[in-house]
């Protein structure tokens, strides 16, 4: 983890990290892309797609990005999201994994900011997307929370239980953040 403290803020990232693992990957020379996975791309256990034949390479992406997480929460779904497919991934989610590295490399040093001059008010955000696990038609939920401009706790979880409508999702979700909060 690199470290830069200037007269605004102290700045953590993990640039060094980033560029061995798009070495390692061999996606040092691929070209950036701007999202990190396609908008209405669903990822699913699915038998249609083919096998990884080997299958360590994949799991031992999954867990270089997932130590990328600690200083960049944008990655933070996505990598849970495919995350969820170590036991059988197929081609589809190595191509979304790929497609990540892509974007990791339009911003290598992008990271956590925490400036000195900053409000102490406490922000809180909430979203929640109904029906979007495809395989159990479970709804995703989401929180995140700013003291001053600096991100403290934040989470995204798949829920335990079936809502039968969006204002229902909605309404835990809200609930959820609330008792964190």
């Amino acid at each position: 983890m690199e470290i830069t403290r200037s007269s605004k803020g102290i700045h953590l990232y993990q640039r060094k990290y980033t560029l061995d693992m798009l070495q390692e990957s061999c996606m040092l020379a691929a070209k950036p892309c701007s999202t990190l996975m396609e908008y209405n791309g669903k990822l699913i256990h699915s038998q249609s797609g083919t096998p990884l034949s080997y299958l360590c390479s994949y799991r031992r992406l999954m867990g270089k990005l997932l130590y990328l997480t600690h200083t960049r929460q944008n990655l933070f779904f996505t990598v849970g999201h495919l995350s969820q497919f170590l036991s059988k991934p197929i081609d589809q989610h190595l191509t979304t994994s790929m497609r990540m590295l892509r974007y990791v490399k339009g911003f290598t040093s992008h990271g956590i900011f925490f400036p000195f001059a900053s409000s102490l008010g406490i922000k809180g955000y909430t979203d929640s997307v109904w029906a979007t696990c495809i395989n159990t038609i479970k709804y995703v939920y989401g929180y995140c929370f700013f003291l001053g401009q600096s991100l403290i706790p934040w989470k995204s979880k798949k829920q335990q239980t079936i809502s039968r409508s969006y204002a229902e999702v909605e309404y835990r979700a809200m609930a959820l953040a609330s008792v964190e909060a």
